[in-house]
Parts: structure tokens; C-alpha cells; sequence
């Protein structure tokens, strides 16, 4: 078990009553609107005026129905406006306002939020009055409901490309996206003493930490804008957060913790000067390095047994492995690693994907510009794609080899998968830290959600295709043999593996020990994926 650390000195949480410093304020030459301010009193009024007008996910599903939510999430705003538009609703009113950026009757918003009113909003900065108009209120920041299985929260970011209608600003402050989301249902939830959110962006991963964290989480950020927007999102869901601006690990130098969870800036740029540099999604550097150089030095903030959780882009030449890749990056970090491959992508795809991004449309000058840069940049350093994955790294608690697991798993997963990733770290490591006649020791019981498929011939006495099919977690597929298959089926944890081995020893007329030696991979193998337990 990770000992007790407690905070340091330095980790005062930021309030109203402990303002940002200038280290943290927005930058001169900014280009988006400021971003909202902490006032105590009207954060709670706020806080109340939403949880009134029930400004949650499925009131917002249920107001804009499934046809104009699925468009809207796709970034095609016309259905939601269309059914938003003239609808007195007030989640209606604030989706309209906070979300498709649309200017909205001051009457009607005071309406809306009333122990907030429109004066607070304005002192909050949340809204406007477009040239003046006292009448009419516009919204300066994206403001949205958000939430899992047990949590509804509110979360701050700057106005997405549907409410500003063209090109996002480079100091753009992301809200809720497909990373995001990834990261979240992906990430293993112990109880733990502190928790790292590397890379806060508006706070989401902080919001969901704060759950399973017996300290107020840390954030980080480069950017000040997006601690702000973290700091008022954190307030708006009373959430306390330690917030700390600085690249990459430098703001928690010497310190160490119990879960990190990363959505870093991965995504693969080319160093041009024609190219935007997004602070949200560009750490600055050519290639992967960015996200190879965070494997290989997260070690040293992890305690004993703690669990740090990536997203990651890695470049991959032609015929090149990406577990070779990958792996390089993890050689003498001393860690464990299972690391998931999602999804490839071709140079062009990915350079078509990230052209796009922040609102730059195909068929335009600037996306062509922009998508001919990045081919130029993969071809002069020989990439022929990118991949995506997941990252899981965890710290061993004793003196031993780590483990290291390097999947392709590119179908559909359970969601969330947190609980798979922390059921599959505890089984590898107990894989790791026991021994072969230990595992034989063991009263092995099929997992609840497996089942058997036997596929043959109509007519036949067997079958040709025997396999199981996990429901849930990884939803793997695994063939057997009919060795392997008269083993798994009587796994009920009753008898041990050694005892099923001796018993299907003498069905076979085999040796105990050739049994055995056929069968351990397929336990192990069962096993850390939770397909036996």
C-alpha cells in the first residue's frame, strides 16, 4: 500500500480569497474572449439556478430529442438551434445560450437564472451584451452539464467552432470531447491518497478524481486560460482542486502520487511556422517525442504501486511494429505497461483529421496549406502512420522484473472500462509475483459474462471452431482446442488447475506434466484479461 503523503506547502488551492498569480494569467495577445472569474456568492447562486432548472445530460438529450443531440455531437448545430429556437424550456434557453453561442432575449435569461440574474452573469463573465444591446445577451464561454453513472457537474471551456462560427483562436481552452471521454471511461478508479490531472484543460478529469482521491487533486496546465476555466468549473461543481501552471511534470518536481491520468497535448504537428499551434492539442515538439518522453519520466511521480493513465499518438515507418516503438519508450522506466492500440491511421487520414480541427474547411486554400504541411512532415522523417492507444503504467510495490502487455484491440469495449483496466493490472501483477505451481494452485471460476460458441458442419459429431466470447471488458474472442475447451469447462472453483490437469491427464491417456505445460499460457492467458477468475 502507498504510504500517506501529505500536501505540500505550496499546495494552497486557488479561491476567490487566493487569485491567480500572474504566473497564471492569460497571455498579452490573446485572441479568445477572457475567460469567467470566481465570485463565491454568485458561483452558488449559479450552482443553484442550474441544478433548478435541471440543466443535466439527459434533460438536454430529452429537450433537443435523439436526432438534433446525435447532430450536435457530430458538430452540426442546425437541428439543435431548430429545436431550441422560440422554446421557452430553460434548458432549452441555456443550450441555446451556453452551447450553440446563439444570442438570446436578456429578459428570458434572467428568467432562466434568477438568483444569478444577468448582472451576475456579466460579473462572471460568462456573457455579453453584443454592441451594446442591453436586450439581448451573448455567451463568452461554453458552459454545459456533464456527468457519469453517479455525478452530474457543469463544465467551463471556450465557445466551440459551432458558436464562433469559423477558425478557433490558437489559446482555445477544449471542453468536453471524444479524448476526454476516452480517457475518463479508460481510467481505473481505487480509492488513492492524491491524484495528478496532467494536463487539465477545463477540468474534466479533476472532476472525476475528485471522487476516489483522499486529498484535493493537483491540476496542471501550460495554459492559463485553461487553469482558469478549470478553476471556475471546479468551483461551480464545489469541487476543492490544487491548481499549478507549468509544462508537463515540471510543476510537481519531487513529488509523487497515486494516480496520474494524462490527456496531454499527443497530437503530431509539424514544427512550420504556417502551422497554428493549439495550445489545447500541440506540446511543441516534432513527432512523438512529447508523449515518449512522459512515459519515460512518469516513473518518478509514481509511489509504490501507483498508476499513471495516457492517451497517446505514436509514429510508426513503414512495416514498422508498434509495439517495438512503444516499447523503446518504456525500456529502463523500471514500470509496468499494457498498452492498448485503438485505431491506425494513414499520414493522409490523420493529416486530413487535424487539418480540419479548429474549424479550417476542406476545399479551402488554408486546408489544403495546412494538410500538405503535414504530409511534407511525415514524409521527410519516413512516417507512414499514426497510431492511438492507451497507455496504463503502474510502479511495482517490491523489487521484481515488471510485466508488459502490448494489445491491438480495435472493436468495440466496455464502457466504462475503467474497472477492466484495474481488474487487469491487479491480475498481471499477480501473474508477475507468482509462480507457475501457484498458479496450478488455484480454483480457477469462469468469469460470469463468458460464454461458449461451438461452431460445425450440420451432421457433425464435433465441432470445428470452439471458442469463448468475453461480454464485457476487452470483449475478447479466444479459440480453443479441445484440451483447452475440457479444462475451461470445468472451471466452477471447485477443484484446482493442477487437479484438472491430473484429471484430464488420465481422459487423454496423456502425462500430467505435458497437460500442464500445454495449459499454463491459456490460464495466464484467460486470466489477465478476467476471462477466468
Amino acid at each position: 500500500m502507498p504510504t500517506r503523503h501529505e500536501p505540500s506547502s505550496h499546495d494552497a488551492p486557488l479561491t476567490d480569497d487566493a487569485p491567480l498569480t500572474d504566473d497564471t494569467s492569460p497571455t498579452a495577445d490573446r485572441t479568445a474572449p477572457p475567460a469567467p472569474v470566481v465570485v463565491p456568492d454568485l458561483v452558488a447562486a449559479l450552482r443553484e439556478d442550474l441544478a433548478a432548472a435541471v440543466y443535466t445530460v439527459d434533460r438536454v438529450q430529452e429537450v433537443l430529442g435523439e436526432r438534433a443531440a446525435a447532430a450536435l455531437w457530430r458538430e452540426q448545430p442546425l437541428p439543435a438551434d431548430l429545436a431550441t429556437r422560440d422554446e421557452p424550456d430553460p434548458v432549452a434557453v441555456l443550450v441555446r445560450c451556453f452551447v450553440l453561442g446563439r444570442p438570446v432575449p436578456t429578459a428570458t435569461l434572467q428568467a432562466t437564472l434568477p438568483r444569478t440574474g444577468i448582472a451576475g452573469l456579466l460579473a462572471l463573465r460568462l456573457v455579453t451584451h453584443p454592441d451594446g444591446d442591453d436586450a439581448t445577451a451573448v455567451a463568452t464561454s461554453d458552459l454545459r452539464p456533464y456527468g457519469d453513472e453517479e455525478h452530474t457537474w457543469w463544465v467551463s471551456s471556450d465557445l466551440s467552432e459551432i458558436a464562433l462560427g469559423g477558425a478557433l483562436p490558437t489559446d482555445h481552452v477544449l471542453g468536453v470531447g471524444g479524448a476526454s471521454t476516452t480517457l475518463a471511461s479508460w481510467t481505473p478508479r481505487p480509492q488513492v491518497e492524491r491524484a495528478l490531472d496532467l494536463g487539465t484543460g477545463c477540468g474534466v478529469q479533476a472532476l472525476h478524481l475528485a471522487g476516489h482521491t483522499a486529498y484535493p487533486v493537483v491540476a496542471t496546465d501550460l495554459s492559463g486560460r485553461a487553469l482558469e476555466h478549470a478553476l471556475f468549473t471546479a468551483a461551480l461543481n464545489d469541487v476543492p482542486l490544487h491548481l499549478r501552471r507549468g509544462s508537463l511534470l515540471e510543476p510537481v518536481a519531487g513529488e509523487r502520487f497515486d494516480l496520474v491520468v494524462s490527456n496531454p497535448p499527443f497530437v503530431i504537428t509539424p514544427r512550420s511556422a504556417d502551422v497554428p499551434v493549439y495550445e489545447y492539442r500541440d506540446g511543441g515538439v516534432a513527432g512523438d517525442a512529447l508523449v515518449a518522453d512522459l512515459v519515460r519520466g512518469i516513473g518518478e511521480h509514481l509511489n509504490p504501486g501507483g498508476i499513471a493513465q495516457l492517451l497517446a499518438n505514436w509514429e510508426l515507418a513503414e512495416g514498422e511494429d508498434w509495439r517495438e516503438r512503444v516499447g523503446r519508450w518504456l525500456d529502463g522506466t523500471g514500470l509496468d505497461a499494457w498498452v492498448v492500440q485503438r485505431e491506425v491511421q494513414d499520414v493522409a487520414e490523420y493529416a486530413e483529421t487535424w487539418a480540419r480541427d479548429g474549424g479550417h474547411r476542406p476545399g479551402t486554400a488554408r486546408f489544403d496549406a495546412l494538410y500538405a504541411a503535414w504530409l511534407r512532415d511525415f514524409d521527410a522523417r519516413g512516417v507512414a502512420a499514426v497510431g492511438f492507444g492507451v497507455v496504463t503504467l503502474q510502479r511495482p510495490v517490491g523489487e521484481r522484473d515488471p510485466w508488459r502487455d502490448m494489445d491491438e484491440v480495435r472493436t468495440p469495449v466496455a464502457s466504462p472500462m475503467g474497472p477492466t483496466v484495474l481488474a487487469g493490472l491487479r491480475a498481471r501483477t499477480w501473474l508477475a509475483e507468482h509462480t507457475e505451481d501457484e498458479l496450478l494452485d488455484v480454483p480457477w471460476q469462469v468469469a460470469d459474462d463468458v460464454t461458449e460458441e461451438r461452431v460445425g458442419r450440420p451432421g457433425a459429431p464435433d465441432p470445428q471452431v470452439i471458442q469463448l466470447r468475453q461480454g464485457g471488458g476487452l470483449r475478447r474472442v479466444v479459440r480453443l482446442d479441445t484440451l483447452g475447451a475440457g479444462f475451461v469447462g470445468a472451471c466452477d472453483g471447485e477443484l484446482t488447475a493442477r487437479q484438472l490437469c491430473a484429471g484430464l491427464a488420465v481422459l487423454t491417456g496423456s502425462e500430467v506434466a505435458d497437460v500442464q505445460q500445454a495449459l499454463v499460457p491459456l490460464v495466464r492467458d484467460l486470466v489477465k484479461d478476467g476471462l477466468l477468475r
